[in-house]
């Protein structure tokens, strides 16, 4: 098997996965000065939730975040199924994310008291 044959192999396991984090604060986490923490809306690609969490966890605490928890959607399949109405920029992104084999922030809330 040739390298490139193993990694569109690979690359066919990876799903994308819904994830929505809460963050605590952090020294330089890039928050407003004022915010107590954040909610971020992310797709992050993985061969099962475990592992989407485990890479946006380690990618986020890089970026000087502190992540304080994880709740899965489930994968763009699942949620269709569930009804949820999901956007042609939203199945971009996804596609972009199992692509790269990332992990991409869709949406910041700050959280203010």
């Amino acid at each position: 098997m040739t390298a490139k044959n193993a990694k569109s192999k690979k690359s066919s396991r990876q799903k994308v996965f819904t994830l929505l984090v809460e963050v605590g604060r952090s020294e330089n986490d890039g928050l407003p000065e004022k915010a107590t923490g954040a909610a971020l809306m992310v797709y992050a690609s993985g061969v099962d939730e475990a592992e989407a969490v485990r890479e946006t966890v380690a990618i986020l605490k890089q970026a000087e975040m502190a992540p304080l928890d994880v709740s899965g959607y489930g994968t763009l399949e699942e949620r269709l199924k569930e009804g949820h109405d999901i956007s042609q920029e939203e199945r971009d992104l996804m596609a972009r994310a199992k692509e790269e084999n990332s992990v991409i922030v869709v949406q910041s809330t700050p959280f203010f008291d």
